[in-house]
């Protein structure tokens, strides 16, 4: 069965309801001749007049009253699809999904679009290195904010920032005092490290082996959050990415000796998703501080 040309039923249940094909057109945006033409087309697949005209302007005949309902419900619900896709344009609508191997920068970032685009959907997931990289090679987030991706493919990679990694502690624990620490001063000591599928417990490990220095008493924790509360709470010492959550003055710092490099944070994105409204505007407001061009 051929289908029939949706503007033949938007424009007769706009004539219809506006009572004049001019009125109709101004509501459509097209030209008065379109709406006539588009209302005629409907009456020959229906085979019967729809619009009479009369003094009063256009009425509906009694084959138009039995069409009309359902063509009203077509062109409003017609509009409402245009008004949904100006909103998602326009992002006063939409949704965006967000996966990071640490909190910050990501919460940052996500803050600053939360308040420019409010009305926007924002999942953001807290995932170990090794998902992440798996998540954005699946296509399951439309943006990622990873420290040193790697095996991604075609994808869109910016470096937002770059860090070396510290030893955490509270002011009151015995070695906050030190300029800077070895691994083999931690030999003695209680150290939290995140899961083994982390890009942290990955670079640790390697110092390990590189320098033969085996830390003895680790902790292994699911994420960040949990590694930092353990270190406020007296637990151990933390070994973190600087800048990888929100600073705190009940935490002190000092750096490692054997780990003098430093490692890129980037913001990721699929090349399938580059005209996403939403993704693009995340990554411009994210550059943004750094006066950085997408």
């Amino acid at each position: 069965m051929a289908r029939t040309n949706p503007y033949h039923v938007t424009a007769f249940a706009y004539a219809a309801r506006e009572g004049s094909f001019s009125r109709a057109a101004q509501r459509m945006g097209v030209s008065q001749s379109a709406v006539s033409q588009h209302v005629a087309a409907l009456e020959r697949e229906v085979g019967a007049p729809l619009l009479i005209r009369d003094r009063k302007g256009l009425e509906l005949t009694r084959a138009g009253q039995r069409f009309y309902e359902l063509a009203e419900r077509y062109a409003t619900l017609d509009q409402l699809i245009a008004e949904r896709i100006e909103d998602f344009a326009t992002l006063e609508a939409g949704h965006l999904s967000i996966i990071a191997n640490s909190p910050r920068p990501a919460l940052q970032y996500m803050e600053r679009f939360r308040h420019r685009f409010p009305k926007v959907e924002i999942d953001f997931t807290l995932e170990s290195w090794t998902d992440s990289m798996r998540l954005i090679r699946e296509q399951r987030a439309d943006i990622g904010i990873v420290t040193e991706p790697r095996g991604l493919g075609d994808c869109y990679i910016r470096e937002v920032s770059r860090h070396g990694y510290r030893i955490y502690m509270r002011p009151d624990y015995p070695l906050a005092g030190a300029a800077a620490l070895s691994l083999a001063d931690l030999r003695e000591e209680t150290v939290l490290l995140p899961e083994p599928g982390s890009f942290t417990f990955r670079i640790v490990s390697e110092k390990q082996r590189d320098t033969g220095i085996v830390l003895e008493r680790v902790i292994q924790t699911a994420n960040f959050p949990v590694m930092k509360e353990a270190v406020l709470h007296g637990v151990g010492v933390g070994i973190f990415l600087e800048d990888s959550m929100h600073p705190s003055d009940r935490l002190v710092t000092v750096p490692i000796r054997e780990m003098p490099e430093t490692y890129a944070t980037c913001i990721v994105r699929r090349n399938d998703r580059k005209t996403m409204r939403a993704v693009r505007s995340f990554i411009e407001l994210a550059l943004e501080p750094s006066g950085l061009a997408a």
